[in-house]
């Protein structure tokens, strides 16, 4: 699913009008049927709902929010930012439609602020609020009424549904947080995400301790030759499906690839047992741990299921270039299907060399984190996957030591660097952190929004690492969207494990646990509305998880 900027949403529209024969005012239409039947469904005990109404598009879809919200039973009303006469195009259709086919609704023109705060009483009482004072196309800061407005609904405790996108916002911005826009526990939006949409705390509500609201996309019938994108970015999420693929009858475990987790020295036997066990629950048909002789029990131990082999150990308990050149591995890498490689593998004695032979000699794909990275910090130009596939997994950290940079830098230009990075090592790069990205070869990224800060904690990357390889192990010649789709599995097992628990408690092994929970759920619900960040709890509860 691509992600698009406010001008290309506006040329969607445009398109789908002029060359599919869709009339804007449909699209207008079912924009705002989309959002009154999301609110129908998530809040289905409201009963009394205001809706804000700008004068633009984003106003019109609000207005017929309002008419099929009242044609549903509840009781409606319209504060109108602006008066009914200053409304045109599309807009003033809907008005039309509202005024002649739900005369219920009470639409209150409002001009300035002192007719504003004359209908602050009429928001006490409401069970539900929609925000639909301004969309995609504005451009920050709000301002007079709508900025008095803004901070009036900040003190409401009614739940608030924006419609495309809180107002105040800017829909191309990539910060995390914008000052003066309005609160939102949901958003629907339409088509496709914004920049804003995947990049932006939308929906983080101080008052429930920090959690994040969905964000869903609803199409309303723009064919996909209509939606073109320039921002070579993308959703991470939409290559779940890959995932969702059910497995033939005759299948055996060697359809299912090979993972060998290389890694583990003394101290560190943890990294490498959770890459594993999160390498046999992400699908994987075999995996082998190859650790040091002084942690392989250790490592054993994590699942019966794991086969190990065990490596020469150095003075200092990591490996040493023994097996190395002993052939040993060189006979265990022919059963192999992808290597793990670097979990707790030390960057004490041989270990940093260890890796970097590892890549040079061999060819069969590698998903590299952790000390594996840190070996070739300074040494980056052995880092290319043009004749093989590569996937590099850094946390800011790791990347800041590979790009010889400080991690504020890092920090500063994610998108840009994770891009150039990947095209000029022609490799697929992970960057953790918030909204990981995954960047490829050919210069698109996707944009991850699954995952929450319960996973910040040791032994989150080592299970991604695991699931990482357990996917390219099934399908390796679908990378972009197995990495993708690992990512996004990642995220959404950890979502799952802080639902069920609090934050604060949740452990690395947690969304091992939790993952079974992310293969089986759906981010495309059963009215055709895919959830972007959030978990749908309809689904959750419809696939068997406690919602």
């Amino acid at each position: 699913m691509k992600i698009l900027t406010a001008a290309e949403m506006g040329a969607v529209d445009r398109r789908t009008a002029a060359e599919f024969g869709v009339p804007l005012d449909e699209l207008m239409e079912r924009a705002g049927s989309a959002v009154a039947g999301f609110c129908l469904r998530r809040y289905r005990a409201a009963r009394r709902v205001t809706v804000f109404c700008g004068k633009g598009n984003n106003g019109g879809d609000g207005l017929v929010t309002a008419r099929v919200l009242a044609h549903a039973g509840l009781m409606v009303r319209v504060i109108l930012l602006g008066q009914m006469d200053e409304i045109k195009g599309e807009a003033a259709t809907a008005l039309r439609r509202l005024r002649d086919e739900a005369s219920s609704v009470v639409v209150s023109e409002v001009r300035d602020e002192g007719e504003l705060e004359d209908c602050v009483k009429l928001l006490g009482d409401s069970d539900l609020l929609v925000d639909a004072v301004v969309g995609t196309g504005f451009k920050p800061p709000l301002r007079g009424v709508a900025l008095r407005l803004q901070e009036i609904v900040e003190d409401l405790a009614a739940p608030v549904v924006a419609v495309d996108l809180p107002s105040g916002w800017n829909s191309d911005s990539e910060e995390q947080n914008e000052s003066g826009s309005f609160r939102a526990d949901a958003v629907v939006t339409f088509t496709a995400p914004k920049l804003a949409h995947v990049f932006g705390h939308l929906t983080r509500n101080e008052k429930t301790g920090g959690a994040f609201g969905p964000v869903v996309v609803a199409g309303i019938g723009s064919p996909a030759e209509a939606i073109e994108s320039s921002t070579g970015l993308s959703w991470a999420g939409a290559s779940k499906r890959l995932a969702e693929r059910a497995r033939d009858a005759n299948s055996n475990k060697g359809r299912f690839g090979h993972v060998l987790v290389v890694g583990g020295s003394y101290g560190k036997a943890g990294a490498p047992a959770m890459t594993s066990l999160a390498a046999l629950r992400a699908g994987a048909g075999l995996v082998t741990a190859a650790v040091p002789t002084g942690v392989l029990n250790t490592v054993a131990r994590i699942a019966p299921e794991l086969m190990t082999v065990p490596l020469a150990e150095g003075p200092v308990g990591a490996v040493s270039f023994k097996d190395l050149r002993g052939g040993k591995l060189d006979t265990l890498l022919k059963r192999i299907t992808v290597i793990a490689l670097g979990p707790g593998l030390s960057t004490e004695g041989d270990a940093p060399a260890f890796a970097r032979q590892i890549v040079e000699k061999t060819t069969m794909p590698i998903v590299a984190d952790a000390d594996a990275l840190n070996a070739f910090a300074g040494k980056t130009a052995l880092l290319d996957g043009s004749s093989r596939t590569m996937v590099l997994t850094p946390h800011p950290g790791e990347m800041a030591r590979l790009a010889g940079l400080t991690v504020k830098e890092v920090e500063a230009d994610r998108l840009g660097l994770a891009r150039r990075f990947a095209m000029e090592h022609h490799l697929t790069l992970v960057l953790k952190g918030w909204r990981t990205l995954v960047a490829h070869p050919d210069g698109r990224v996707a944009v991850n929004t699954s995952g929450n800060p319960a996973m910040a904690k040791g032994g989150s990357g080592d299970i991604l690492t695991g699931i990482v390889a357990a996917m390219l192990a099934q399908f390796p010649d679908d990378v972009a969207r197995a990495v993708e789709a690992a990512v996004y599995l990642h995220g959404l097992a950890g979502d799952f494990a802080a639902q069920a628990m609090d934050e604060h408690t949740v452990l690395a092994t947690d969304t091992v646990t939790h993952l079974s929970d992310a293969f089986r759920y759906r981010v495309e619900d059963e009215d055709g509305l895919t959830w972007i960040c959030g978990l749908n709890h309809e689904g959750s509860r419809r696939y068997g998880v406690a919602g």
